[in-house]
């Protein structure tokens, strides 16, 4: 039996009623049907696209504008710059707020548990952050565009849609790396001629989305590459940008991703000792193919996995598998998942990895049989617990181990935290038979008698929350 508890509580994402028995008979192929195709979200909250959101974003921004009225140039007052505020935030926070929402209830509701997982694993591998505020209103756009549709295909479709989304694009600022030889810069060079003035100095290579392409998304940091690299491949990414800007940033539809011929830095490029004719968009695209087939990337992407479902520490076996396998579908992320389900280190009853706060928020949800309906009841919750949402405060994404997370404040806002949510949903649960639905067999004997012995059932339902099953996957 404990083989249904590993396949629900450490590659799902906790146990519903009667999960643990619908996947006892088979764990393994009970992962392995969920990994088949897109995989949309559960819940009831709708979210806008990207391009929406773009829009809403860019009358905003014109309102902004209009608020601060006559004088260009000048400082703006403190009210201008409230007003400002108020109206870009009024533009973003919706969109944010849903977003949580409809992840938190997706997570909760999901039949396709690993799945979902696997969603916010490569969500976290992708990082971006809403505290960038060019973003604030599409982080969750990159999940649900980018990653869900391909997260069971091969991991080449999944890399180009993940850097060609805009919200990856916005938030590494590639819309403003313009070729110094590219049509824009000839043509402001040819008019500061005719002008007789010196060019002006607006035209540059921005190496963001190369470097973290290369150290974060593909190769790691040690995959081989150099400097000289990460500036023929940000030149070669040049023209990457996104529709609906003004100026030289005009055309193609707002919020979708536009290739902009007019920034591209034009010529033949090479890049790990490897020639790119010249073939504008796709000459990028021609580079992520490569990419996403080397082999330190395999390694790099086999290293995450292995630490995210089996331990903090990747055992070295189960990572030459997995890359192994990597490379020889040629990335098919479906048989990838599989020869890491199908090592027998990652079923080790020893419950090796501590739960996130996101993967105790989740978790306790399924637990319980319920879903929120409020951003605010999730937002709350991740905010005393340390995550909050598409928030993880560098490119690099949340941390994947147990000492990121296990300090002693950490774990006092784990109490208080677990103390609420018992207070919340204790009416007519029993504690015993909780532990028994969401932990089968992992339940200790101390554990329920803990729980038989508690002076209520909010305290027996704290007490289950926080033992050290729960807390571990």
């Amino acid at each position: 039996m404990v083989r249904s508890e590993i396949a629900v509580l450490r590659f799902g994402l906790g146990a519903r009623p009667g999960e643990l028995t619908s996947a006892a008979g088979d764990p393994r192929g009970w992962l392995r049907a969920q990994i088949r195709g897109a995989v949309p979200r559960a819940g009831d909250t709708a979210l806008a696209p990207s391009e929406q959101i773009f829009a809403d974003v860019l009358a905003a921004r014109d309102l902004k504008r209009q608020l601060k009225g006559p004088g260009a140039g000048r400082e703006e007052t403190a009210e201008e710059a409230k007003a400002a505020l108020n109206v870009l935030r009024e533009a973003y926070l919706p969109h944010y707020r849903a977003q949580v929402l409809a992840r938190a209830q997706s997570a909760a509701l999901t039949t396709r548990p690993f799945a979902e997982r696997l969603v916010h694993f490569w969500a976290n591998h992708f990082a971006i952050s809403a505290d960038k505020g060019a973003i604030f209103g599409l982080a969750g756009t990159l999940e649900n565009e980018a990653i869900r549709p391909h997260v069971n295909g091969r991991f080449a479709e999944l890399l180009t849609a993940v850097e060609q989304h805009p919200a990856m694009i916005a938030f590494l600022d590639n819309q403003y790396s313009v070729g110094a030889d590219s049509m824009a810069a000839q043509r402001a060079a040819r008019r500061a001629v005719a002008a007789g003035t010196a060019a002006k100095r607006e035209f540059g290579i921005n190496e963001n989305l190369a470097r973290e392409i290369l150290e974060l998304h593909t190769l790691g940091v040690d995959g081989g590459y150099t400097q000289q690299d990460v500036t023929s491949f940000a030149q070669i990414l040049t023209g990457w940008s996104i529709g609906g800007g003004k100026g030289r940033l005009a055309g193609g539809q707002p919020g979708r991703f536009y290739f902009r011929e007019n920034l591209h830095e034009p010529g033949v490029k090479v890049f790990l000792r490897k020639r790119y004719p010249e073939a504008g968009r796709a000459q990028g695209e021609a580079v992520l193919a490569d990419l996403a087939r080397h082999p330190s990337t395999a390694r790099y992407i086999a290293t995450k996995l292995v630490r995210h479902f089996v331990a903090d520490e990747p055992p070295g076996a189960v990572v030459e598998r997995v890359a192994g396998a990597f490379l020889r579908s040629d990335g098919d992320l479906p048989l990838v998942y599989s020869k890491l389900f199908e090592s027998p280190e990652a079923w080790n009853a020893a419950l090796p990895k501590f739960k996130t706060p996101e993967d105790l928020v989740f978790s306790t949800l399924r637990a319980f049989d319920t879903a929120p309906t409020k951003a605010e009841d999730v937002i709350r919750s991740f905010d005393l617990l340390g995550q909050r949402q598409y928030t993880p405060g560098s490119p690099a994404g949340w941390p994947d181990t147990a000492k990121a997370w296990d300090g002693s404040d950490a774990l006092m806002h784990r109490v208080l935290w677990a103390s609420r949510v018992a207070e919340r949903y204790e009416r007519g649960v029993d504690p015993q038979a909780l532990a028994a639905s969401c932990l089968g067999s992992f339940a200790r004997t101390e554990t329920l008698t803990a729980l038989s012995r508690a002076a209520s059932a909010p305290q027996a339902l704290a007490l289950l929350v926080m033992s050290p099953e729960f807390q571990r996957r």
